[in-house]
């Protein structure tokens, strides 16, 4: 029975979470990991240092995940044509159900960049400094895209029919 080195089972905890933030669905986030284990595995060697095995895993992981959103690029764009092809106010009671698909779909449509940090940030709660840390840039470049995910999402908003009761917008105001 080979034996695993203790400091990457004590990164798996950390990994999972990380992934988590990423994909925000606990059973992806766990094959995000598991790929994540396998992929370390296969490249070992390229593994500099010992200590250096947490952000060289982590690296992996969002590279994976990055992969991963690429391929379901086609299908996010496919959501987002037949969102526009779909009515888009009907009865009172479904306006709250229908705002929220179009948010989400808009939501999808963001850059990949965009769509990590305002997860993170507006949805998750993290601060900017931890998400910088997670994604692995600057605080501010946190914020700057946290900032264009608003502002591309009011942008969207202004272009469409809003309902009758209009939903806040994740960052937005309620002012009409």
């Amino acid at each position: 029975m080979h034996h695993v080195p203790d400091p990457i089972i004590a990164l798996l905890a950390p990994l999972r979470r990380y992934a988590f933030a990423l994909t925000r669905d606990w059973a992806e986030a766990d094959d995000l990991v598991q790929d994540t284990m396998l992929r370390g595995h296969e490249q070992r060697r390229q593994l500099v240092s010992e200590k250096a095995v947490g952000p060289w895993l982590r690296s992996i992981l969002r590279n994976r995940f990055l992969d991963r959103r690429r391929q379901h690029a086609a299908q996010i764009k496919r959501e987002v044509d037949f969102a526009q092809l779909s009515p888009q106010v009907q009865d009172a009671p479904q306006d709250d159900a229908i705002r929220l698909t179009q948010l989400r779909q808009f939501f999808m449509a963001l850059p990949e960049e965009q769509r990590e940090a305002l997860a993170l940030v507006a949805v998750d709660g993290l601060s900017y400094a931890d998400a910088a840390q997670l994604i692995g840039v600057a605080p501010g470049t946190v914020m700057s895209r946290v900032s264009r995910a608003r502002a591309k999402l009011r942008e969207i908003e202004d272009g469409v029919q809003r309902p009758v009761k209009a939903l806040k917008l994740v960052g937005g105001t309620d002012a009409e």
